[in-house]
This record gives structure tokens, sequence and C-alpha cells, in this order.
């Protein structure tokens, strides 16, 4: 059994979608992706887990999808936290140094992070990242890498992200309850900006904007450290919803519409641009206009924008210091919509790009695992494999003569829900773009231990 490659696994649990992917580093430092695996997301809501059993069924789903398409068994995985309970401050803190004619150690910078992890917090909640900013050392400021540095008062500005605990220990026990271990946590937006921006990007000051389905996360980088993230709790699902309603249609064909014909700039459709909806049971079809279905969707994500926004000058960009010269990126699966990042520069006025995974990915990878919806699932292996971690080994062949599926996971289903009947869809050539993708390979990630050890701990105690 290969146990020592350092294979990462990454476990997103969205809203919509669950995905795991299991990856390593080829011999180019790429990240080459060896197994994926997608399911439909139930019981989650907003980002936040609302139905434990059903969230364990789909993340066993992915799991089983992930290893069957790459041969490895998973083992443990980083995963990613998100939700509208997610909140970010900025704090300072110091430590004396008994000894100040040694050099600071990392032992030291430690030192101040679990001080900082010592925070009172409002009742409920617990520190989820405690991320250094800029270090001073004896009042020298500006200092970024304080290691062999001499001084006597070692400071740091930090950027902490606090989030609900009930919200993180139910994460974490469907995680264990679908027979892998936690190895991580980290905030999706900042998994999603590993895996889009580049260095230049946060260097120059950038806006990364994830819009999934039930959120739309924030992270905003400046001289290549965090400076403030947000998690918005709107994103592609209200958008749909808007569809259902406006149109008096259901779910799935409002789902299709959006992604078929959706704009979010009402002026590109002509007047005269119709799609014919089969009615359900042997109704009349209905004509919907694709002038008025743009109009409904241009006025939703507008919302969403000014909101994100909102974040942006609350961070300081309009500031000369803080200005974000790179812009904005977009990515998650609603960044896909037709003419959105000309929306966004007629919003914001600040360039726009969409950002796609293929950063770090190695160059022989599909195109559908580069694209935007799977940004925070590639983030998450790379944090994996970046900890040294082997969250997932190689099945021998003649110890599984079939491939393996773990004992409590469901037969895989389809990736995708199943294309409805006939009457149900927006014409045939929209059914089309419902087929199951095939499982793809999939990559994870790890990150800060004690934390982790924290909730493993108190999941043990509660059984």
């Amino acid at each position: 059994m290969e146990n020592r490659e350092n294979i990462g696994v990454g476990l997103d649990i969205g809203t919509t979608k669950i995905v795991a992917m299991i990856g390593k580093k080829n011999e180019y430092g790429k990240l080459e992706i060896l197994g994926i695996g997608k399911s439909k997301s139930l019981g989650v809501a907003r980002g936040v887990v609302n139905n434990i059993t059903q969230t364990i069924q789909s993340i066993q789903q992915a799991i089983a999808l992930a290893e069957d398409s790459s041969g490895f068994k998973i083992k443990d995985g980083v995963v990613g936290i998100a939700g509208q309970h997610i909140r970010s401050i900025q704090h300072s803190d110091y430590i004396s140094r008994s000894n100040p004619d040694e050099v600071i150690s990392n032992k030291d910078i430690q030192l101040l992070i679990d001080q900082v992890n010592k925070l009172a917090m409002l009742p409920g909640e617990e520190i989820i990242h405690v991320l250094p900013q800029e270090f001073k050392i004896d009042g020298q400021s500006e200092i970024t890498e304080p290691v062999g540095m001499y001084g006597g008062r070692l400071e740091a500005s930090f950027h902490v992200v606090v989030g609900q605990a009930a919200s993180i220990r139910n994460l974490g026990r469907c995680v264990q309850s679908s027979d892998i271990e936690l190895s991580g946590l980290t905030l999706e937006p900042l998994a999603s900006s590993d895996a889009v921006l580049s260095q230049e990007e946060k260097e120059a000051g950038v806006a990364l904007i994830d819009i999934g389905g039930g959120t739309t996360d924030l992270a905003i980088f400046k001289n290549g450290i965090i400076r403030h993230t947000a998690v918005i709790p709107f994103g592609g699902n209200v958008i749909t919803e808007d569809i259902k309603e406006g149109c008096s249609i259901i779910e799935k064909q409002a789902e299709l519409l959006k992604v078929k014909f959706g704009s979010a700039w009402p002026g590109e459709n002509k007047d005269n641009e119709i799609v014919s909806i089969p009615g359900l049971r042997g109704r009349e079809p209905k004509e919907i206009s694709l002038k008025n279905l743009s109009k409904i969707i241009h006025a939703r994500v507008v919302e969403i924008i000014d909101q994100v926004f909102t974040e942006i000058k609350a961070y300081g960009h309009e500031d000369p210091r803080k200005k974000l010269i790179a812009g904005i990126v977009l990515t998650g699966g609603g960044a896909q919509l037709q003419h959105i990042k000309q929306l966004v520069e007629y919003i914001t006025g600040m360039d726009t790009r969409i950002g796609y995974p293929n950063e770090h990915l190695a160059g022989n990878s599909s195109e559908d695992i580069s694209s935007p919806l799977y940004a925070t699932a590639v983030g998450l292996v790379m944090n994996s494999i970046a900890n040294n971690t082997h969250s997932a080994y190689r099945l021998e062949v003649q110890e599984a003569p079939k491939a393996p599926v773990r004992p409590v996971a469901p037969a895989p289903q389809p990736v995708v829900e199943e294309v409805p009947e006939v009457n149900d869809v927006v014409e045939e050539k929209v059914v089309e773009t419902k087929k199951a993708p095939k499982p793809d390979a999939t990559v994870t990630k790890s990150f800060f231990d004690k934390y982790v050890e924290k909730i493993k701990d108190f999941l043990d105690n509660a059984e």
C-alpha cells in the first residue's frame, strides 16, 4: 500500500453541491486531480447545515464517486466553511520576550497566535482563523517577516475570522459520520483565493467575489495580505427563486432557464426572443420573454453586487493607500452567468475578470475541473497538500477486485439530479444541459491542527 504519497483531499460542502476532490502535486509543482465526486447538496441552506442525515448522505455519495474515479481511499480531508454566521475582526496583540538577545523564531509567532486564540468571543462564537498581517518589533513597524530578527516586544495586527460554534460542530459531525476525519477547516473565500488569484494581484490589491448557490463570499487582499472577509447570505439560488415566482414555473425549469438563457444585462435580448416551456400535466405551454427573464436576473444580481460593494467600501477602497489596483475577480458557479462581468464593472467601476482555478492545475486537467464552479474545492486540496498530509491512499488491485465503496455509502447515484420528465423541462435543447457530468478527479487540503483537535475532542465527548 503506497501510503506515503502526499495526497490532498478537499471537501466543499456547499448549498447547491458537495464536491470531494483528491489531488497531488506533479513533478512540476502543479496540482494533478486524481478523482472528483459531486453530489446534489441536501440538508444545507445558505452555507449552514440544517439537516444532518441528508448532509451525511450527500457527503458519502460525493466521497464514493471520488474514490471510484481515482482508485484511492479517502482517510481525511480539509473542509470549507461559509455561512451567514461568519464575521471577521481586526485585532492587535503583543508578547514580551524573556530573552531579547535571541532571534525571533516561529515559536514566538505561534505563542502570539495562541494568545489571540484565547480572545473572549461573544457567547456561542468560536475563532476559526487567526491570520497575522503586519508585525512590529520594539516599535519598528511594517515588518512582514519577523523570523531571524532581534527584539524584546513582538507585536502584530491580526485578521480574526469568527463563526458560530454550533454550526462548526454540526459540520464536523457530518464529516466524521461520513467515515472520514476532519483534518482542517478553511474559510471558503480563502480557499477560492488560493486557487484563482495570482501573487501579483494580491500585492496590487484585489477583491475576490465567490458567488455560490446559498452565499456570496468576499475576500480582499492588499500588499499580499488578507485585509477583509465577509459572507453575504445571497447567491444563485435566490435568482432561481425569483425566476420561479416571476414566471410562475417550477424550480427545475427556473434553474434551466437561468443556466441556458439567463443574462445579467437586459439590453442584450430582443423583444421577440421567447422560450416556450411545456405546461405541467397536459396544461398549455408557457411562453417566456427572454427580455423579462434577464430583467428578473438583473434586479437580483444588482442587489447582490451592491451588498458586496458596500463591504469593499467598508474595507476602505476609496482611500488611495487601500486602493484595489487589480480590481475584482469573480468565481463560483454564479460567475458563469452571461454578462455578469460587464454588470459588475458597470456598478463598481473596477476592472473585473472571471477567476478560473487553472493557475495551479496541471496542463492535462479536464475543462470541467477548471470551471469557476470548482474554485473552492481546488483551493481546499491545495491547503491539504501544503500541510503535507497523506489524506488518501492508493488501493492495491489484488486486495480489491471490485472498486471498493465505503460500506456506509449508498451506491453512487447520478451526479446531478435526474432530468425531469419531458413535460417538466424547458424545451428539448435545454434538457441536454442537465446530463450528469462524468466523475472527474478530486483534491483536498489541511489547516489549523489545534483547532481541529478541539472539534474532535468535543465530538468524541458528546457521543
